[in-house]
């Protein structure tokens, strides 16, 4: 529903932050990860998530767009909702959580609070090949620099097609058609392809 809410930073804690929009204040949860992001700024943009149950409206907040989508892969996880997802991003850097399930590193995520060997387990089986798929290694990291190249990978990564895959072909798109490509002609070039 709310892809982000952006506007003057209001209150923050390290469970949840306000930010005023047009004077309506927005309580969204967020995790000490984003937390430590949100600095003294007067300004400031989070990426959120809507949790709805019969009893509550929940706003969950995110420093960057890699960040929710890691929390939107955990909370897929049966037996993982939103707060524990949190609790996660809370104990450990999203960058070591990603490391942990590719690598199939069990006792790391063991050492975050609320999840035990079972719960860890399921989580690498689960999310082990999701990650990989989506090239775990950009999921947080967002270039800075759009460029071409960067967009048409990222969207190509979205479509499903694997990370390494899809960057060598808009490589040899890239060499074959020396003449600037927009993203749309990029990612056409590289379709027919794969």
């Amino acid at each position: 529903m709310f892809d982000y809410i952006e506007g003057k930073l209001a209150f923050k804690s390290p469970a949840y932050a306000v930010i005023d929009v047009g004077g309506i204040g927005y309580h969204i949860n967020i995790s000490v990860n984003t937390y430590s992001k949100l600095g003294d700024a007067l300004k400031y943009k989070l990426y959120t998530w809507l949790h709805v149950k019969e009893d509550a409206h929940t706003l969950y907040g995110f420093a960057d767009e890699g960040e929710r989508r890691l929390f939107l892969h955990l909370i897929s996880v049966s037996g993982i909702g939103p707060n524990t997802a949190r609790m996660m991003l809370s104990s450990i850097t999203p960058e070591e959580i990603q490391d942990a399930i590719v690598k199939g590193h069990v006792p790391t995520i063991q050492r975050i609070k609320g999840i035990g060997p079972k719960s860890a387990q399921r989580l690498v089986l689960e999310l082990q090949d999701k990650l990989k798929k989506e090239g775990y290694e950009t999921l947080i990291a967002v270039p800075l620099n759009h460029t071409v190249k960067d967009e048409a990978l990222t969207a190509l990564v979205m479509l499903g097609f694997a990370r390494n895959v899809a960057e060598k072909v808009l490589d040899n798109e890239i060499k074959r058609q020396p003449e600037s490509l927009n993203v749309e002609q990029l990612i056409k070039a590289a379709l027919k392809s794969l």
